[in-house]
Formats: C-alpha cells, sequence, structure tokens
C-alpha cells in the first residue's frame, strides 16, 4: 500500500455500516499517485496524495510541468 511521502497519510480502518446497521470492517486508502515534482528546478519521482499536490501548488513550492516547461523556453 503507497503511502504520501510529504504528508505520511495512510490507510485507515473503520466500519462500511448497511441500511440494517451491521457493522463490517473497511478500509480506507488515501488518493495517492506516483507523480514527478520539479522542486529547485530538480526532477523527483514520489507518491504524492492529492490534497498534498494541492497544498505545495497553493504554497508556491512545486510548479505545474506546463508552467515549468513556459519557463525553461525563455
Amino acid at each position: 500500500m503507497a503511502i504520501c511521502e510529504v504528508t505520511g497519510k495512510g490507510k485507515m480502518y473503520g466500519h462500511n455500516v448497511s441500511f440494517s446497521q451491521r457493522h463490517t470492517r473497511k478500509v480506507f486508502k488515501p488518493n495517492v499517485s506516483k507523480r514527478t515534482l520539479i522542486i529547485d528546478g530538480k526532477k523527483i519521482k514520489c507518491n504524492v496524495s492529492t490534497s498534498a499536490l494541492r497544498t505545495l501548488k497553493k504554497k508556491g513550492l512545486i510548479t505545474a510541468p506546463k508552467e515549468a516547461a513556459k519557463k525553461a523556453d525563455k
């Protein structure tokens, strides 16, 4: 199971509750994807959750690949 390398998010456990209130075990998995991030001009491959990606983009720590390509062309 993949774990976010930025936030440390991993799988969580809980119950699936049906209409008849039966509780069955359930695993909640984070939305983790393998991405190539450009940080300080270096390409780094890592497993990152989508919420961490949004936060990094919002803070300006990473740029979108298209924006990085435009900056490299100039």
